[in-house]
């Protein structure tokens, strides 16, 4: 007989459907844009999806080392202690840490609860994605939207904060042709203007592009 667990008031689900459930949810969260790690108060790593693992090969504003997480400095290193101390009591927060002038990585600490009050503590940290849209949500929008190849790169440029006259300058083309290609797309997509077209990528799903697994030192 397969052993059950409590699931709501009274219902029950078979453990083997539960790990089942819970290997599906790992699958899925290696698909997402968004690094997700779950960590122990200690900084001890315990899980880390796919592009937290990118993140953590870099070795730029976070690393793994000895099976504990790492910053770039001691500095750094106090926010995420800090961080970690607040979400073992229950607390969620927001930090960004910094490597040099120019890496730089946002996280949200957030306490993961247990039934079991034994269980050891573990916190889920999700890192701030490297752009407002990955490059294959970005595919996909102009696909369904059906914008033309320049299109498409003239949007993925918008969407890290170029202006128009900057666009035109590292395409090499008019000022003019770039606001031909960006009236072009509003219309497309029934969109009232430049904000609200890289508006309605922020909110797509945030997908990623499938990376190869990197190892974490």
């Amino acid at each position: 007989m397969n052993e059950a667990v409590t699931r709501g008031a009274g219902a029950t689900l078979p453990r083997n459907r539960m790990e089942g459930a819970g290997s599906g949810l790992a699958l899925v969260m290696d698909e997402l844009a968004h690094g997700v790690l779950v960590a122990s108060a200690n900084g001890q790593l315990m899980h880390a999806n796919q592009a937290a693992r990118y993140e953590l090969a870099r070795r730029e504003v976070l690393s793994v080392d000895d099976g504990h997480l790492h910053t770039a400095d001691a500095r750094q290193s106090r926010i995420l202690v800090q961080a970690l101390a607040r979400a073992e009591s229950g607390r969620r927060s927001l930090i960004a840490l910094r490597s040099g002038d120019e890496a730089h990585l946002s996280i949200a600490l957030v306490p993961l609860r247990s039934d079991n009050a034994d269980a050891t503590p573990t916190i889920a940290l999700v890192f701030s994605r490297a752009s407002v849209c990955d490059a294959l949500m970005l595919c996909f929008f102009a696909r369904t939207h059906g914008l033309t190849p320049m299109e498409e790169q003239v949007l993925g440029i918008l969407c890290q904060g170029y202006s128009t006259p900057v666009i035109a300058g590292q395409l090499g083309v008019a000022v003019s042709t770039i606001r031909s290609h960006v009236r072009s797309m509003c219309s497309k997509t029934h969109s009232h203007g430049v904000r609200a077209l890289v508006g309605k990528l922020a909110v797509l799903p945030p997908l990623g592009m499938p990376r190869l697994h990197e190892p974490l030192h």
